[in-house]
């Protein structure tokens, strides 16, 4: 693996800023006819469409009478995980509770002179789905998936939150991510994976019920299924492939700046990890840590060759720089291991999320902070935000007249109305004035 560091002003680092700049890609389409037919197939017969995929695909051992989590399966999953699990999971659900109460609005109402009342009315989607992956066969569960979906949606008040997740190929859902679910409320968990699920979700079945919104991570069939069936239902987000972009001075550790790239990097080969330092020194030694760091990893085949074909190590003239291009990037995650990170907060315009300081890896926050992990990537964090409470929520404006304050207003109405074409509308006014 060669990774050699390249100045920003050259030829050659122009080339790959405009790439990073213009690193937008619509979802996979080489699905679509695929997704296209599963949705059809779902609509048309649900339940027996999604027992059929899932034998296919998942499970040959799934029945109807097994697609959804039953008691006894949630009460067997404590009896598999052990306490120290129980103990990072409580952690991690009261940090991101205590995250998204915050992010909780408020209705609102404006009262005129004139007895005008105008506001906005603040209120949950009645249904949500929870889409969670499988994780290698259940063998690696998504656990922060539940929770950074599942929390949000309780404190927006969502009466009823649907899970899905794929089955391992005995029919079974991981323990972890049923007690998981179970700790922040979620009992109606249904064993149903990629576009199949997102179907169910959207048109419902005899068994899934039909939901509003629709939430979570998967692979290029969920993103498709996702996109497919947008407008039905609210989704949170199309995502690409994670991407982080870490900005360091020449105080900065080599060893942490691989490490966190590495982190971007196992994700998946279409990841991208990006590196704008201010040192060449510091640029010079990123490479053999990372080669030095991939040797211990499980995942150092996909790492390795994400590294290879996306990672970036760039030479900026100085933070200044740095932070005018991470900008113009709009990345998913972007770190500042700088020495007085706080200090740029002020010119920082576009990321998903920002990490501050050498001692604030990535990581944190896709477990344990409390911020949202589920973040817009492609450079869509020029206008999208996180996954949050809003998400599951929507607005419904208020309106009260009286006739006093109607007959204030009406000739300005009218005006407007009757310039747009629209007497109708106009003739309402008058209407109500004539008594």
């Amino acid at each position: 693996m060669t990774l050699v560091p390249i100045q920003t002003h050259t030829p050659e680092g122009e080339k790959i800023i405009a790439g990073l700049l213009n690193r937008f890609q619509a979802a996979d389409s080489s699905c679509q006819r695929a997704v296209e037919e599963i949705l059809a197939a779902v609509k048309a017969r649900g339940d027996e469409a999604l027992i059929e995929y899932g034998r296919r695909f998942d499970s040959p051992l799934l029945t109807l009478d097994r697609l959804q989590v039953n008691a006894r399966e949630m009460t067997a999953a404590y009896e598999q995980v052990d306490d120290q699990f129980l103990a990072t999971l409580a952690k991690a659900i009261d940090r991101i509770e205590t995250f998204h109460q915050r992010e909780m609005e408020d209705s609102w109402m404006q009262t005129r002179e004139d007895g005008t009342i105008v506001g906005r009315l603040v209120r949950p989607v009645d249904s949500a789905g929870l889409y969670v992956p499988g994780g290698q066969g259940g063998s690696t569960p998504l656990v922060s998936s539940v929770l950074m979906n599942g929390i949000p949606a309780a404190i927006a008040g969502v009466g009823l939150r649907v899970m899905v997740t794929p089955p391992d190929k005995n029919g079974n859902i991981s323990p972890h991510l049923l007690v998981a679910a179970q700790e922040i409320g979620i009992t109606e968990i249904y064993k149903a994976g990629s576009a199949w699920a997102i179907a169910a979700l959207a048109c419902g079945t005899a068994s899934i019920p039909r939901v509003d919104v629709i939430v979570g991570p998967g692979n290029q069939y969920v993103t498709e299924a996702k996109r497919q069936v947008s407008g039905m239902v609210r989704i949170d987000m199309i995502a690409g492939p994670s991407e982080v972009l870490i900005i360091a001075d020449r105080d900065a550790k080599a060893s942490y700046i691989a490490a966190d790239m590495l982190a971007q990097a196992e994700h998946d080969p279409q990841a991208r990890a990006v590196a704008v330092v201010t040192d060449e020194t510091l640029a010079a030694a990123i490479p053999g840590e990372i080669e030095r760091q991939l040797a211990g990893l499980s995942r150092q085949d996909i790492a390795r060759r994400s590294i290879a074909e996306r990672g970036v190590i760039l030479i900026a003239a100085d933070v200044e720089e740095a932070v005018s291009l991470a900008n113009d990037i709009a990345v998913e995650h972007l770190e500042l291991m700088v020495g007085d990170p706080w200090a740029w907060i002020p010119s920082i315009r576009h990321a998903g999320a920002i990490f501050l300081g050498s001692h604030t890896p990535e990581a944190a926050g896709d477990y344990l902070a409390g911020p949202n992990h589920v973040l817009p990537t492609m450079g869509t964090a020029r206008f999208a935000s996180a996954l949050g409470v809003e998400t599951f929520l929507k607005k419904s404006s208020l309106i009260s007249y009286s006739r006093e304050a109607l007959k204030a207003d009406g000739d300005h109405i009218r005006l407007l109305a009757n310039l747009e074409g629209l007497t109708a509308h106009a003739a309402s006014v008058t209407e109500r004035l004539k008594d």
